[in-house]
């Protein structure tokens, strides 16, 4: 996966991820409640060779750290001085198969952080297709800090 310049930073310079493990490839809008990045799914992606040899997909759970990538890039670009986890995910649905060579654009509409929370719904698309959705929770907290979320279970 190479990462191409735009008007925005570098997603590896914002997101801590880094590959095989980094799902998006670049930012291509932003606002203060939205941001779009994309990627195409290569060939030789690891994953393709098990799910499914004969018939690769993209697994539904790398186009949800997609979505959570992309508002994680939101979140670290207006607070870089913190860390984001994925700590929920609801009303995920999946419409589509994705295989290799296609670009998909990953939409996530975020909400207001507060007390360390961001929700946001996010979208998976092709040029022609719906391919996914889901809302997601992020917890926001300093780097080294134990990232429980308040109220949660220990």
């Amino acid at each position: 996966m190479s990462e191409h310049p735009g008007p925005f930073p570098s997603v590896s310079s914002i997101l801590p991820h880094r590959p095989p493990f980094l799902f998006i490839e670049r930012v291509v809008e932003l606002s203060e409640d939205r941001v779009v990045a994309v990627r195409t799914f290569q060939a030789d992606e690891p994953f393709f060779l098990g799910h499914f040899p004969d018939r690769p997909v993209v697994p539904g759970v790398v186009l949800i750290e997609g979505l959570a990538q992309t508002m994680a890039y939101h979140s670290l670009l207006r607070r870089p001085s913190q860390q984001i986890f994925l700590v929920g995910v609801d009303q995920a649905r999946f419409r589509s198969a994705i295989g290799p060579g296609i670009e998909v654009t990953f939409e996530v509409r975020v909400g207001e952080q507060r007390f360390g929370l961001v929700k946001g719904r996010g979208e998976v698309r092709t040029v022609t297709q719906h391919v996914a959705s889901a809302t997601l929770l992020g917890y926001a907290t300093e780097p080294h800090e134990n990232p429980a979320i308040p109220g949660g279970s220990s």
